[in-house]
């Protein structure tokens, strides 16, 4: 695609906090009268892939002002990344760690608890093998009475759960290792989700949470309301961002 129609469609745009799909084929068929349906989706497809529109959902685009979320990944979390992929590099996963969450959260805290997701079936095989070789405390799928008298007391607790179908994830290569992390979709909805797992994020820090990432990152509200779904959570998230951040989303929500 010309840079000087991608310049124009940029200047068109980029005033407004969303635009539809219909919006951009307008602007197309002015350019190109002639221009086809098959041929519009593959200008959304190289649109989204370049970066220059980010969509908020099914049919709804915004310029991409916003970066694309990228935290930084401890030793601590490699070092384990290591073992996990040196094991089960076949086998989908996820680690994350919620100090993360000190970017978004208004107080810092100095409670950290590291995250490994991992498909259901290799669980345990998971549990064993860091059990071995790793000296933090783990906790595999913790009940609430676990989190209350065990995980809330230790300094090192790494949590293993169950990976949900079709989360977001996404692969990074951090010094030659292959390393999985949730989106920040994912995140968002499973902090809200495990309120007793993240217990020291929730009540006015969640809304803080939510806001500041939000309004910081580009976020696909699809992939963040279908992960929801799945989880159960999806019209409770909506409702908590319509209450708490309703100029933010309302263009998505409504």
């Amino acid at each position: 695609m010309p840079k000087i129609i991608e310049n124009k469609l940029i200047e068109e745009f980029k005033g407004r906090e969303s635009f539809t799909r219909q919006d951009l084929f307008e602007f197309y068929r002015h350019l190109e009268p002639d221009l086809k349906e098959g041929t519009f989706g593959w200008r959304i497809y190289d649109l989204k892939n370049k970066n220059i529109i980010r969509s908020l959902k099914r049919g709804l685009y915004a310029i991409s002002y916003k970066p694309k979320y990228k935290p930084e990944i401890s030793q601590e979390l490699i070092k384990l990344a290591k073992k996990v992929t040196y094991k089960f590099e076949d086998t989908k996963h996820c680690l994350w760690e919620t100090k993360w969450l000190n970017e978004f959260s208004q107080h810092q805290t100095s409670k950290k608890i590291i995250l490994i997701d991992i498909e259901k079936n290799f669980i345990e095989s998971l549990y064993y093998e860091l059990k071995d070789s790793s000296k933090n405390e783990l906790f595999l799928n913790p009940d609430d009475k676990a989190i209350e008298f065990y995980i809330a007391e230790s300094e090192h607790p790494v949590v293993i759960k169950k990976l949900i179908t079709r989360s977001p994830i996404a692969r990074r290569t951090e010094k030659k290792l292959k390393v999985y992390t949730p989106l920040l979709e994912k995140i968002l909805v499973d902090l809200f989700t495990e309120e007793k797992l993240f217990y020291f994020l929730h009540g006015s820090e969640l809304i803080n949470i939510y806001e500041n990432a939000i309004s910081k990152y580009a976020i696909n509200f699809t992939k963040l309301f279908s992960y929801a779904k799945r989880r159960d959570r999806e019209q409770e998230i909506k409702q908590f961002m319509t209450n708490h951040m309703y100029y933010l989303v309302k263009d998505i929500i409504e």
